[in-house]
């Protein structure tokens, strides 16, 4: 019988990144949109209830790229957060953890991903290409920002183990 290669578990003991194939991309997108609309409801309708306005990270990428068209950065942002993000996952992430820490649950890798992009958000691209303070100066918006990212993550591992199932 033959099966089409998947990104199923049994794939990963001998070789822990998935081969590229259609249902690893399907899944790779399902997850970033599942994802991707998780962060922005936790990013505009949640996170202005406790720091008293919404997350915004179509501007750090206006600031990282110097332009000032608002529509692109949200498009940036989205596209990153549906295509890359999970790609990232799938390909550099998981296949560390599982081959570094194959001990930890889906879950946890989940949220070590999050906080991954966190550090990349707010060190990498705020701090050293867009010349903001690290983590913001850890003001109410970074730890909200954590929070946010850490959501993405798991929701994004959640919804990989989901279709490996």
């Amino acid at each position: 019988m033959s099966h089409a290669p998947t990104t199923s578990s049994s794939s990963h003991s001998v070789f822990p990144v998935p081969f590229v194939s259609a249902g690893v991309l399907v899944t790779a997108l399902l997850a970033g949109l599942a994802a991707d609309i998780t962060w922005e409801i936790w990013a505009r309708f949640i996170t202005p209830i406790f720091v008293g306005g919404p997350l915004q990270p179509a501007a750090l990428v206006q600031s990282v790229f110097g332009f000032s068209n608002w529509a692109l950065a949200e498009l940036i942002h989205a596209v990153v957060g549906i295509v890359f993000y999970p790609l990232g996952y799938l390909y550099i992430a998981r296949p560390i953890a599982r081959t570094v820490t194959p001990f930890l649950p889906w879950w946890v890798v989940g949220l070590g991903f999050g906080a991954g992009l966190w550090v990349f958000a707010l060190y990498v691209m705020a701090h050293l290409f867009g010349g903001q303070p690290p983590f913001l100066g850890f003001v109410p918006l970074t730890w909200a920002s954590l929070v946010g990212h850490l959501l993405f993550g798991l929701v994004c591992a959640a919804v990989v183990r989901w279709r490996e199932a």
